[in-house]
């Protein structure tokens, strides 16, 4: 197998090549002065499996478009057999149609990442909630895997835990938090969410019973922190020890990040499906696993 590490995750291109113990290339990119990307892999792809690992992280477009241009290289250049592997895909919130005359983004980029002869697709904790599995999405085999038992795991590992409680920070986040739950052989629970605005959710509690205990609030997404601060208070209100923040996808617009422990999180970590400081957890070992 050959692995080409898209711009937008090197370095867990690196690390699932690694503990594959298989080649491994970054393709040639530059922009054009009027802003067209160059993109071209330097390998011998012809009768290989190849996998390309990109994020569609900001900015969005860009990566996305580099992800259509490896992978029809890769097709067009003879490859025995194309996957696509999007640790963090873009577009996926727009999965149907709210307002008429709307654009169904999520349906859009699926349709391309198809239409370049990828042969099976891989992503991580994908935010469409509307979607049962997301081989609804996709006409070739394509599989979501989670990053939260390994988010789970790094608590764990890295803290001594009083009587742990996993909290999800709305409805949403019920199968993180039931799936972390289950790593650490916790008891979980999610809040109930109303978004008010664009950066202004109010959330109401369920029956927690976090009092003296340690919890962690766990997310597919910390975009601006609003619905992660929002939790943190409410844990805090009810009397928890100490809490965590954890995320699978830390996108982190503006000053989430300082939101986040001004709230009084005691340590925010989150996994390298995007690459940022407090990307503490790889998940190269589910997508080893898969590809195996």
């Amino acid at each position: 197998m050959l692995i080409v590490a898209g711009s937008a995750s090197s370095k867990l291109a690196e690390r699932v090549a690694k503990q594959l113990k298989c080649k491994l290339t970054k393709p040639e990119l530059k922009l054009f002065p009027d802003g067209e990307l160059y993109a071209r892999i330097p390998a011998d792809v012809k009768g290989e499996d190849v996998a390309i690992i990109q994020s569609t992280c900001y900015p969005p477009n860009r990566n996305y478009m580099e992800l259509f241009l490896l992978l029809d290289a890769a097709r067009d250049l003879g490859a025995e057999e194309v996957t696509a592997i999007v640790p963090y895909f873009a577009y996926a919130r727009q999965d149907k149609r709210f307002k008429e005359g709307e654009a169904v983004s999520l349906q859009t980029v699926s349709k391309l990442i198809e239409s370049v002869g990828t042969d099976k697709i891989y992503t991580i904790d994908m935010h469409a909630h509307r979607i049962g599995d997301i081989q609804e999405i996709f006409k070739v085999p394509a599989i979501n895997l989670t990053a939260a038992p390994l988010l789970a795991k790094y608590l764990a590992d890295n803290y001594r835990l009083k009587d742990p409680v996993i909290i999800g920070p709305d409805e949403e986040a019920e199968g993180w938090a039931k799936s972390a739950g289950k790593a650490l052989d916790a008891d979980w629970d999610y809040m109930v969410k109303k978004r008010l605005g664009p950066e202004e959710v109010e959330i109401k509690p369920r029956k927690l019973e976090v009092e003296g205990r340690d919890a962690m609030v766990i997310d597919d997404i910390i975009s601006t922190g609003g619905t992660m601060v929002e939790a943190i208070k409410i844990l805090k209100k009810h009397g928890a020890r100490k809490i965590y923040a954890a995320c699978t996808h830390a996108i982190l617009a503006g000053d989430a990040l300082g939101k986040v422990r001004k709230a009084g999180a005691e340590d925010i970590f989150a996994t390298d499906t995007i690459e940022q400081k407090i990307s503490k957890v790889s998940v190269a070992p589910i997508i080893v696993d898969a590809i195996r």
